[in-house]
């Protein structure tokens, strides 16, 4: 399943309700309220809606009632919401700033070598290199979002500026709903934010330009200002070259002549007495617009077309477990989980809970295939042909459209990197680039012996952590499948899931190198 397009409200409560849906225990919103939002969902867009058009109003739906019974969310929704008064806030100040700036001396004189209006150019003039070197750099394919990842530097001063985000929801570990929410949003909307922040900055900078121009425009009203230049190095003929570069395109334009080798040397300070600076301000005006203005107001018209682009585009990745889920269940069709034991066989009460946790995470329609366990140093045929290969054909060929594969292990078993960690490498190499593994380590035998309460349990979990490491990048998931209660170990694994699936690109290229490995 590929990334859809929403529009920005609909990907946003999508994002909301999954926070609440993936959380391990949310009183707010109960298993009733999530059939209630499927089956309105369901109702209003027809049997044979699209997979946008459902997640798109069953999140609306649930969204609504959810923001009516809990004010945080109604407020959390508030506050990730763009606010373009807070823009032009910062574009009148900006302007403000610029009008503000001291643009002459206290004797009333301007430098024409050194007016901050100078400064101003070369400053953007800078800028437009540094986007023209990312440019050509070519545009890099985004990171996998991580639902776990918090948002980088750049996405929170975005959150608590302009939109305003509250330090509560922008805890770093936090996982209640609200946290997990902000943070998914500010990474699936981190384009768009930083699109529509982009185009306030060129807006701003600007601003910032023509409030320096008024600023000396509004003080020439009242006061007569004398223009000059002075230079420990430079001499006349280098200032005449130096200002038919800068000043010669707006000259050009203005038919404002610019002075030659005797006019410069007359008005050079402190000797001579300058001259009125009113053409010389005409001349920088116009060079402001040329250089400054008109490019960062089409850069800033162009962030804001890509903006609003994106805010009626904007992908969310429905590979993961929890909108996987949900389209099978819109659709009927039953998630497909293969089990691959390693010198394990499970017994009647483990093979129960491992069927009942996977029907936790997929649903009560999930088919659950249990293959022949593989034995010890069997992992060598995984990867040989099939006419060779002596390990069942359920076991080497994945069920077509499996939602996930399993490598069940005992954590009663002492693991070995050439064994275990070997086994999980080669049946990741057998997989097609789109399926997701985890590795699923059944405590029930192990407690059984020492008790749950006993310090080898947490010993034992770090060195199956260590050897799986040592081949493989994934993080195992232990469970007692004979237990009762499996509600933490469907929580570890729907965040796993999820985390595997937002990481399809990682997932292929481990993928490739446990196949050179192995």
């Amino acid at each position: 399943m590929q990334p859809i397009d929403m529009n920005e409200i609909d990907a946003r409560n999508a994002l909301l309700i999954r926070a609440f849906e993936t959380a391990p225990a949310t009183p707010q919103w109960d298993e009733d309220d999530r059939e209630w939002a499927s089956r309105t969902a369901a109702g209003i867009e027809g049997e044979n809606a699209s997979a946008e058009a459902f997640v798109s109003r069953r999140a609306g739906l649930a969204a609504e009632r959810l923001a009516g019974r809990v004010p945080a969310v109604a407020h959390a929704l508030a506050a990730v919401e763009w606010r373009p008064a807070a823009g032009w806030l910062v574009v009148a100040a900006a302007f403000l700033a610029g009008m503000l700036l001291d643009a002459v001396s206290a004797d009333q004189r301007i430098n024409i070598l050194a007016p901050p209006i100078l400064a101003i150019l070369v400053w953007n003039l800078a800028v437009y290199l540094l986007l023209v070197f990312r440019a050509l750099l070519g545009a890099r394919p985004p990171p996998a979002q991580d639902s776990a990842a918090h948002p980088g530097l750049m996405q929170r001063l975005i959150a608590r500026l302009m939109l305003g985000v509250p330090r509560s929801l922008l805890k770093a570990d936090a996982d209640a709903p609200l946290v997990v929410f902000v943070r998914q949003w500010l990474q699936a909307a981190s384009s768009l934010n930083t699109s529509r922040a982009l185009s306030v900055l060129h807006y701003a900078a600007a601003a910032f330009a023509f409030g320096a121009l008024a600023g000396l425009y509004t003080r020439g009203l009242a006061f007569e200002y004398l223009a000059g230049w002075e230079s420990t190095f430079l001499k006349v003929e280098h200032v005449h070259g130096l200002l038919q570069f800068v000043l010669g395109p707006a000259a050009f334009m203005t038919g404002i002549p610019l002075p030659d080798a005797a006019r410069l040397a007359a008005i050079r300070l402190p000797s001579g007495t300058g001259e009125n600076a009113a053409s010389w301000i005409h001349l920088y005006a116009v060079t402001v617009l040329l250089v400054v203005g008109l490019p960062r107001v089409a850069l800033g018209g162009w962030e804001a077309l890509l903006a609003r682009r994106k805010a009626v585009r904007l992908q969310v990745p429905l590979t993961d477990g929890y909108f996987q889920n949900l389209q099978r269940r819109h659709s009927g069709d039953a998630a497909h989980v293969r089990v691959v034991p390693y010198s394990y066989r499970l017994s009647t009460e483990g093979t129960r809970g491992l069927k009942r946790l996977m029907q936790m995470v997929y649903g009560d329609e999930t088919e659950v295939a249990v293959s022949p366990p593989v034995t010890l140093g069997g992992e060598d045929r995984l990867l040989a042909p099939a006419s060779a290969s002596a390990a069942p054909a359920s076991t080497s060929t994945p069920a077509p459209g499996a939602a996930l594969t399993v490598a069940l292990f005992s954590l009663a078993a002492t693991p070995e990197a050439e064994n275990h960690a070997a086994f999980l490498a080669a049946l990741a190499g057998t997989l097609p680039a789109e399926a997701t593994i985890v590795a699923l380590v059944d405590e029930s035998s192990f407690i059984r012996r020492f008790g749950a309460a006993s310090g080898r349990l947490a010993d034992r979990r770090a060195t199956w952590r260590r050897i799986l490491a040592s081949r493989v990048d994934i993080e195992p998931v232990f469970v007692s499948l004979e237990a009762e209660d499996l509600g933490e170990a469907r929580s570890r694994l729907g965040e796993l899931l999820d985390e595997l699936s937002a990481r399809l690109v990682q997932n292929a290229r481990f993928r490739a190198g446990a196949k050179a490995s192995a």
